[in-house]
């Protein structure tokens, strides 16, 4: 009897059977995965606690960097027109962001990468965060976010030197 299914004969080994049972299962289970919805698994793979200690931090950056700056004006080490400045450019932004949000789903015409990151580095940056964040709108592609940072970082560079050579006071 030269059957190749010989391993699932009652005469065949234990050790075979129960591979042989392994091999089974874990089709069966990788076809059930298969079959889930794509919803269902993003629920599972990431869990809701992961999420919102991951998407507060980036709101916080942003709201202690515009208390800072209101700080900042409060005590005369910042023009008080770099704040409301900072304030419209991010609300800008933001829009900028949500108008981008608005034409992919609906498959129109999108706001430049390069415009955007302009817009941060100008110092819309909190407001891009707060939209990347409430929106979840630009915050998965990895070479734009990390090109992002860099305009943060820019942007802070050139404040604190503005502030350290006192050409924001002759900016304004």
């Amino acid at each position: 009897m030269n059957n190749k299914r010989a391993s699932k004969t009652p005469s065949a080994p234990v050790h075979e059977r129960r591979a042989t049972q392994q091999r089974v299962n874990q089709r069966r289970v990788t076809k059930s995965r298969a079959t889930e919805p794509r919803a269902a698994k993003s629920k599972v793979a990431k869990p809701r606690a992961a999420r919102s200690r991951q998407s507060s931090m980036p709101l916080l950056l942003a709201l202690v960097f515009l208390a800072m700056l209101i700080g900042a004006a409060c005590w005369h080490m910042l023009p008080i027109a770099i704040v409301g400045l900072y304030l419209l450019l991010s609300l800008c932004t933001f829009i900028a962001y949500a108008f981008d949000k608005s034409a992919a789903r609906k498959g129109r015409w999108r706001t430049k990468e390069s415009t955007l990151h302009l817009m941060s580095i100008l110092g819309g940056w909190p407001g891009a965060l707060f939209a990347q964040q409430l929106l979840r709108h630009k915050s998965v592609k990895a070479a734009f976010r990390q090109l992002f940072w860099l305009t943060v970082v820019t942007n802070l560079a050139l404040l604190g030197y503005g502030i350290q050579t006192g050409f924001m006071d002759r900016l304004i």
